[in-house]
């Protein structure tokens, strides 16, 4: 048996970056390309609000092919569910046989990707599915892993955290609601620095506004 031809839904952040290196890993694959879905409107990665550029130093820093897909705004849920399905049916033409994916453990999201790959002869992976998100945290933090906040929540959590170095000291300080990974959506982090990557990728911190009740650090290629 070869080695099975895998995608990664690419959001920036620190896990689907961990996803890359957890796949690496596997004899069993072979990652062939990064997947990220970017609002048209503001050319950016949709709730880490990634800028292109930065997306671009990801993708050549983790020596990957990148593959865009945009989605207009606003973009209703059919219109969403119609153009992922048709990136789906040419990656199947490419013969890609799994698509990867960083969540952790939200059952609803991975029901929704398995609903979106049924039948379309490409398998949804889960690499970090069921991991303690503490212990994995704290795994990515021993491996070099580098990552700024690049969004958050803010009835959950500080708007002084935006921009901010996700570090043991940050986690250290986190309200005992907020899960350390931000699996349920208290904040998105850009990364910057790991073993999946070729060399680090050196940021600022521009700008930091509040939009459609979250708040967004600009995190800038240096």
């Amino acid at each position: 048996m070869g080695r099975k031809k895998t995608v990664l839904s690419w959001s920036t952040g620190k896990d689907s970056a961990w996803a890359l290196h957890v796949l690496r890993a596997d004899p069993s694959v072979e990652v062939v390309g990064l997947v990220s879905v970017l609002n048209s409107r503001y050319d950016r990665v949709s709730m880490h609000s990634t800028r292109r550029r930065l997306l671009e130093l990801q993708a050549e820093a983790a020596d990957l092919p990148l593959e865009v897909i945009l989605l207009p705004d606003p973009c209703s849920n059919e219109e969403c569910d119609s153009i992922m399905a048709r990136y789906v049916h040419t990656a199947a033409g490419r013969r890609i046989e799994q698509f990867a994916f960083g969540d952790i453990f939200l059952e609803d999201v991975r029901r929704y990707r398995e609903r979106q790959l049924a039948g379309t002869g490409i398998a949804p992976v889960f690499p970090l599915w069921g991991r303690k998100t503490h212990e994995l945290a704290h795994e990515m933090l021993d491996a070099g892993v580098k990552a700024r906040i690049s969004c958050l929540d803010p009835r959950r959590l500080p708007r002084s955290l935006a921009g901010r170095v996700w570090r043991r000291s940050l986690l250290a300080g986190l309200p005992g609601s907020c899960d350390p990974c931000g699996e349920n959506g208290e904040f998105h982090t850009v990364v910057t620095d790991g073993p999946m990557f070729r060399r680090p990728i050196r940021v600022r911190v521009g700008r930091v506004v509040e939009r459609s009740g979250f708040v967004f650090a600009d995190i800038i290629p240096a």
